[in-house]
């Protein structure tokens, strides 16, 4: 069974909004996280949130324009992303794990990934 699976990503113009939810099966995770990766390019750290949904962290280039938040009733990870520009191209994951960190390598599961394209 896959613990996590994004949705909500698609197409979309500079200067849109696009939501993508991450559905969280099985066990609970202290920390839950976004992270990117563009083509050529190395996964790279989005955001993350405690499962109280108390605490959060972005990446300086989305702060402003992105909101992470937690449902523990509905066992999902969202991430409100307004503002987009073409640099937020890239697919995007759902990563979880036991500390909020920005370091892909403290995440022990992953999703699928979701694609979400801006164009100009």
């Amino acid at each position: 069974q896959v613990p996590l699976v994004e949705s909500g990503g698609g197409l979309v113009q500079a200067g849109g909004s696009l939501r993508l939810s991450c559905a969280v099966s099985g066990r609970a995770f202290n920390y839950m996280a976004w992270f990117r990766q563009a083509p050529g390019k190395e996964r790279e750290f989005v955001a993350w949130v405690v499962r109280s949904g108390a605490n959060t962290y972005y990446l300086d280039s989305v702060k402003g324009r992105f909101t992470i938040s937690s449902d523990n009733a509905k066992k999902t990870v969202t991430l409100q992303m307004n503002s987009l520009k073409p640099e937020d191209t890239a697919v995007y994951y759902c990563a979880a794990g036991p500390i909020g960190s920005s370091t892909w390598r403290a995440y022990n599961f992953w999703g699928q990934g979701t694609q979400v394209t801006v164009s100009s």
